[in-house]
């Protein structure tokens, strides 16, 4: 009895974690395909399969397209920003010696812990003041403070676990320290680079609270924002079909992004500790 539940048993935590965090997509994926007057049906599949839903999605008044086009915009500035400063600032704190740089890093992941909804107001009114109401960079400058702490926090550590030999090989052949670091180091880091790329994305792509208060205008919503604001037939009416199509859209991409990209971010959470 041991032997079988010593062989059998994580295999079994594995489904019931993976039923329990797939089953909220697969009920949204089920609801996306009913019809609205069969939405509150609780059988396992539709009956019948219908894409109204999803018809209403990108219907004129909905403008969702341009919510899509918003969201892959906002993200994807702040994912290659967010990228670029924290590589060269991980790499700083792992390699270089300066007075106080563990003080510097307890300070960058401080700032993390700051909740972002107490910084709404004050970033409300610098952003009114200066005009970046209903713009793009008003929803990037925020995401982008509020991702870097932890991307810079991640590479410094996983930079650490790259030995130094190889960049003083580098120097032997020649290369100056920008060429090593080009030539050498970055293509090691690849997949903590990348890692880091995919959760920034997500993180960026699902941001909600800065989007719905930096922007009143429907034309640069994001795709969360513009989700929660469909409307039925009727005023009040909360069409909640309709909603479940829209995260269903909303939501492939970044499924797509993580099974194209899955070994490249096992690869970097798990390259750490085989190192």
């Amino acid at each position: 009895m041991s032997a079988l539940v010593r062989r059998w048993g994580p295999n079994l935590g594995i489904a019931v974690i993976v039923l329990y965090c797939l089953a909220p997509f697969y009920w949204m994926v089920v609801s996306s395909f009913r019809r609205s007057s069969d939405i509150f049906d609780l059988s396992a599949l539709p009956s019948p399969w219908s894409l109204e839903n999803y018809r209403a999605v990108f219907s004129g008044s909905n403008d969702f397209g341009r919510a899509l086009v918003n969201s892959l915009v906002v993200a994807g500035v702040t994912t290659a920003a967010t990228v670029v400063i924290a590589t060269l600032a991980g790499f700083a704190l792992a390699r270089l010696d300066f007075r106080f740089k563990n003080a510097v890093l307890a300070v960058v992941i401080a700032t993390s812990m700051f909740p972002g909804i107490s910084l709404l107001v004050p970033l409300l009114k610098l952003f009114t003041d200066i005009g970046w109401i209903n713009t793009y960079q008003s929803m990037i400058v925020p995401n982008l403070s509020f991702a870097l702490p932890l991307a810079i926090w991640y590479l410094t550590m996983f930079f650490r676990q790259l030995p130094f030999e190889l960049e003083e090989a580098a120097r032997v052949d020649g290369c100056t320290p920008g060429q090593a670091f080009r030539k050498v180091i970055l293509p090691l880091a690849v997949p903590g680079v990348f890692t880091t790329a995919i959760i920034v994305f997500v993180v960026a792509w699902n941001e909600f609270i800065i989007a719905l208060t930096m922007v009143n205008e429907p034309a640069m919503q994001t795709v969360t924002v513009r989700i929660s604001q469909f409307v039925g037939v009727a005023a009040h009416d909360s069409p909640f079909g309709t909603r479940m199509a829209a995260g269903v859209v909303a939501t492939i991409p970044l499924v797509i992004a993580v099974l194209l990209f899955q070994r490249r971010i096992v690869a970097g959470l798990t390259s750490g500790g085989l190192k």
